[in-house]
């Protein structure tokens, strides 16, 4: 219910704040990648379809590095987690038409949270090798983004962000998720 709620919020947050909007992402990520854990890469299977609003930084974030506010959504095509959220995203021109873009903000998912099974059972064991539990409903999402210009109004992104409650926001299993994929970006400024 938590989920399907903030969903609805992400897709009606534009239409009200239209004026505000800095740009529009949408690609497709590589749905829990191995990075140095390899434990619980490949237990889910598909790639998200993630699609992210993002918009002018307001000027009280000013003080700490004018960072753009977001919300996204990233559905997965096979059925697994999906997710969706909002957070900050800092954007940092390093060169001419190359953006580097990191990111943290907050996400809810339809993932699996805990094993249902008995701790020892076989049925527990088995439940474990095939489903990565996040142990917590609500977890932080922090990013990496590599964007290039290659014109006034369209970009490509490179990006991997990774999805874990780190211990605060649960308690018990923290697998987390890894992805990595390409974005569109069309800027409206």
């Amino acid at each position: 219910m938590k989920f399907a709620l903030f969903a609805a919020v992400l897709f009606l947050a534009p239409a009200a704040a239209a004026d505000v909007v800095d740009s529009l992402r949408l690609g497709v990520m590589d749905h829990n990648i191995k990075v140095t854990d390899g434990k619980n890469a490949d237990k889910e299977s598909g790639v998200n379809i993630s699609g992210e609003v993002r918009f002018a930084s307001p000027r009280f974030l000013g003080v700490i590095g004018s960072p753009h506010p977001y919300v996204m959504a990233s559905v997965n095509t096979d059925g697994a987690t999906s997710y969706a959220g909002g957070g900050l995203e800092w954007d940092w021109e390093f060169l001419r038409g190359w953006h580097f873009e990191p990111g943290f903000g907050y996400v809810l998912h339809d993932g699996d949270v805990n094993n249902p099974f008995p701790s020892g059972t076989q049925a527990a064991v088995d439940y474990s090798a095939d489903h990565v539990l996040l142990g917590s409903e609500d977890l932080f999402r922090t990013s990496l983004a590599l964007t290039l210009d290659f014109s006034e109004r369209w970009a490509v992104q490179a990006i991997y962000e990774h999805l874990s409650h780190g211990q605060i926001l649960g308690s018990g299993r923290n697998q987390g998720l890894d992805e990595l994929g390409v974005r569109l970006v069309y800027n409206f400024n």
